[in-house]
């Protein structure tokens, strides 16, 4: 099976959404129109970001959600994080918390998209 090097969100604002990622990827768009913006991220995967009214074909935006997995080099970095996006005043759906598989804590951007940040559990 090929491994997916490409995520699209749909949001409303690829602009407003840009500005977001930036900030929390710290780093600039490489590509960036009004109806899409992407970012490469290190481990070669694309971050696209595409106007949901401009999607061919239409979405049905009754449908799905989507979560970002972001991983942490600690638990403690989890947790450093959390803090300065809490500072920053991104909505938090889940404190920090530890869970069977390591310490996390969950965001969303500005359309709901869910952002969890993850230190996996010591094996």
């Amino acid at each position: 099976m090929p491994t997916p090097t490409f995520i699209i969100l749909y949001v409303a604002d690829p602009s407003a959404s840009a500005r977001f990622y930036a900030g929390i990827l710290d780093r600039a768009p490489v590509e960036s129109s009004s109806e899409f913006a992407m970012f490469a991220l290190d481990t070669g995967t694309m971050l696209g970001l595409w106007a949901r009214d401009a999607v061919k074909p239409a979405t049905d935006p009754s449908t799905g959600g989507a979560e970002v997995g972001l991983p942490a080099d600690s638990a403690a970095a989890v947790d450093t994080r959390h803090a300065d996006w809490a500072k920053r005043g991104l909505p938090i759906l889940q404190a920090p918390t530890s869970m069977d598989f390591g310490r996390t804590f969950v965001a969303s951007d500005p359309d709901g998209h869910r952002l969890r940040v993850f230190a996996p559990a010591a094996k």
